[in-house]
């Protein structure tokens, strides 16, 4: 099951997916914590975005979803995941629902 939860701040979402994860086992992908991570990796995609950050940009859609792409791409979520935080921007949402519904059309 793949799932997104979209809302303002203080909605609730995070207390629901704490709730979600937990009664299905899927995990709980935050893009921050993925940022800092790849970062922290010093993966190619990771270093791109601690050049943007450096400076006091935001780091652009294309890396933030290529960071989220490699991500969903990790065992863990070969059942199921629920994004937290993804997508913020129109474009990283066109962009992760047109890579699931081409991971479904090869896959499936």
């Amino acid at each position: 099951m793949k799932i997104v939860f979209l809302g303002p701040p203080g909605a609730g979402k995070g207390t629901q997916a704490e709730k979600i994860i937990d009664r299905l086992g899927i995990p709980q992908i935050s893009t921050g914590e993925i940022l800092r991570r790849a970062i922290r990796e010093k993966t190619p995609t990771g270093l791109e975005a601690q050049s943007y950050i450096e400076k006091g940009a935001l780091v652009p859609d294309d890396v933030v979803v290529r960071i989220v792409r490699d991500r969903l791409a990790e065992d863990d979520c070969a059942n199921g995941y629920l994004l937290d935080g993804f997508p913020r921007t129109v474009p990283q949402m066109a962009t992760i629902f047109f890579l699931i519904y081409l991971f479904y059309s090869f896959f499936f």
